[in-house]
């Protein structure tokens, strides 16, 4: 059962890391395995027969969570994008509370912990408008080797921190559709390079995350709780004042009690 249990919680992790917003830093908050997940990495060598029992599943639910949101993704964004947004926001927001109750677990809130969360908000619309402003579609465009692994190790930031949308990071250098295209039909091509760079960079961001939990935990929550809130607006796609708006609001608040119920 736990094993089954932790394949569910890899095809979650799998579908973060290509969902617009989202980020499986986040999903491993939720589930309560995001330091475990760190150190097992790490250490893997400590422990190789611990850590490969704890790991594979995850791996293997992922890798199963990427092949089949690829598909139903563009299935979703193509035929109800505005209702899809909301959902994945009221999923979002919904993470909060329980983000906020694991940021006070080492110790007490103070004011200057705000001014964490705002300089990563902050950080988080600058991602926005960057997105907004400087990326094409064109599914033609920057597919070089080199270049492929230089985004798959910029994409391990989205992936590795929390609340940094990985799917966000590979829109702003313009390999977002290229990379959904080849997830849909495992186009090794684009996809071995990119797995390439997203390890080096996994690596490193890893080790920088472990420094900062083990330093500055609460701090570093709060920094993930700003990226969080930035987040929602690069879904936000307008709320339409009809029956539409109406449904999109059910959404929203049924996704958001969704996720409320993670953590229990």
């Amino acid at each position: 059962m736990n094993f089954l249990q932790s394949c569910i919680k890899g095809i979650a992790l799998g579908a973060g890391a290509i969902l617009p917003g989202i980020s499986s830093g986040v999903l491993c908050v939720i589930f309560g395995i995001y330091e475990k997940l760190v150190d097992s990495i790490l250490s893997f060598f400590r422990d190789v027969k611990g850590n490969f029992k704890f790991l594979f599943p995850l791996v293997f639910g992922g890798f199963i969570g990427v092949v089949l949101f690829g598909n139903i993704l563009k299935f979703l964004f193509e035929t109800y994008p505005t209702y899809t947004n909301f959902a994945f926001i009221g999923l979002i927001l919904g993470c909060i509370p329980t983000l906020l109750k694991k940021a006070n677990e080492h110790s007490k809130f103070k004011p200057s912990y705000f001014l964490y969360t705002m300089a990563s908000f902050l950080l988080a619309l600058l991602l926005l408008y960057l997105e907004k402003n400087f990326i094409t579609t064109d599914l033609h465009v920057n597919t070089t080797p080199l270049y492929l692994t230089f985004s798959g190790f910029i994409m391990s930031v989205g992936v590795v921190v929390p609340g940094v949308s990985s799917s966000v990071l590979l829109m702003i250098l313009n390999v977002y559709p290229i990379y959904l295209e080849a997830v849909s039909t495992i186009n090794l091509y684009i996809l071995f390079p990119m797995g390439i760079g997203l390890i080096l960079g996994g690596i490193f961001f890893l080790k920088l995350i472990q420094f900062c939990l083990n330093h500055y935990f609460s701090q570093t929550y709060y920094c993930i709780i700003g990226f969080i809130l930035g987040s929602t607006f690069i879904l936000y796609p307008g709320l339409p004042f009809n029956l539409s708006g109406l449904i999109c609001c059910l959404w929203f608040a049924l996704s958001f009690k969704v996720a409320t119920l993670f953590e229990k």
